[in-house]
């Protein structure tokens, strides 16, 4: 079965252009809710997840829509590779059905991964403080040659975000 989840991260948010791609590519059970992918709380996704099964495939808009950092998207993908369902994101081109898809997606968790481990060794040698407002896996996307879009959809980092995080990493050194 093709689940669909859209969301939109105000109320005054329209979920139009999202509900009519994902109708557009035969969606048969949608989930949709209003609500900052930053809050613990997502109902909806909640719900959605709750009724996938093996072979059914998660369709979404963007990822960004799923959700709102590598670390959820992370535990998202666990939780969907557990069940056996597949994941499709309309605008990012990822269609985990694919081999490719699977692999572009594995990768995406492998950079994740080596991010936190980086992270951690660096937390237990006492070389960075840890605050939650802190994007790292945004600078290591962007060291890897990731795309300023990609890294923005991926981490939900800002352009200025990010530029600004680099402008403090070189006067740094």
């Amino acid at each position: 079965m093709k689940i669909g989840y859209a969301r939109g991260s105000t109320m005054e948010q329209n979920l139009d252009l999202q509900l009519d791609a994902l109708e557009k590519v035969g969606v048969e059970r949608l989930f949709t809710e209003k609500v900052s992918g930053t809050k613990k709380a997502l109902p909806e996704l909640d719900r959605c997840l709750d009724v996938l099964r093996s072979g059914d495939i998660l369709i979404v808009y963007k990822l960004d829509r799923l959700v709102s950092n590598i670390q959820h998207l992370i535990e998202i993908s666990e939780k969907l590779e557990e069940l056996g369902v597949n994941l499709v994101s309309i605008c990012d081109s990822i269609d985990t059905t694919t081999p490719v898809g699977k692999a572009m997606f594995n990768m995406i968790g492998v950079i994740a991964e080596l991010e936190g481990t980086k992270t951690d060794l660096e937390k237990a040698r006492g070389r960075i403080e840890v605050n939650p407002e802190d994007h790292p896996s945004a600078l290591d996307l962007y060291d890897w040659d990731w795309e300023i879009e990609g890294i923005t959809k991926m981490t939900g980092v800002s352009e200025e975000e990010l530029y600004s995080m680099l402008k403090e990493r070189s006067e740094k050194g």
